[in-house]
């Protein structure tokens, strides 16, 4: 039980560091896949994280907060420090930003401007399913972050690997 407990406390205080760092303007960068120990998990394996830099400030914020979420476990309606919904993950990386967005994939995928899938930028949310149920943040390369189901952690994965896309939104 100790175990648990420090895990979920070093958790919780990854996601406050990691929050105090965002609003401090200070960007992280993406952990090498090597250092990604233990991330599995939704549907498409472990994938490296993207190397590809964000195009704005707010969006590597957002990028690097989702990412130091990995290995938090889903939790329906949980919007963090240590579990998260799919958009309670997206809400809570673009918050470190400092960027309020709306609550649910639902709401989420009429915010900001559309965005092709060839034009995705690190920092895009991709939706999936009709009507809308699921979210992700692109993280270039080809890959996602997103916390995808009941009994999965927030993950990796490669953006093909998810099924039924339905669209993508540039919130900076």
């Amino acid at each position: 039980m100790t175990t648990a407990r420090t895990s979920t406390s070093r958790r919780s205080f990854r996601g406050i560091a990691v929050a105090a760092i965002a609003g401090a303007g200070i960007v992280l960068s993406p952990l090498p896949a090597s250092a990604a120990a233990g991330d599995s998990g939704g549907g498409g394996g472990t994938v490296a994280a993207a190397p590809a830099a964000a195009a704005t400030g707010a969006a590597q914020t957002a990028v690097d907060t989702a990412l130091a979420q990995r290995g938090d476990m889903y939790l329906y309606g949980a919007t963090g420090p240590d579990r998260f919904d799919c958009s309670g993950l997206t809400s809570f990386a673009y918050k470190a930003a400092g960027v309020s967005i709306p609550r649910t994939s639902k709401a989420q995928s009429t915010f900001g401007a559309p965005v092709s899938k060839a034009n995705l930028q690190p920092g895009d949310l991709v939706f999936f399913y009709s009507p809308v149920s699921h979210v992700g943040m692109y993280i270039g390369n080809g890959q996602m972050v997103h916390s995808s189901s009941a009994g999965k952690p927030v993950s990796v994965v490669s953006l093909d690997s998810m099924p039924s896309y339905a669209g993508a939104r540039r919130v900076v």
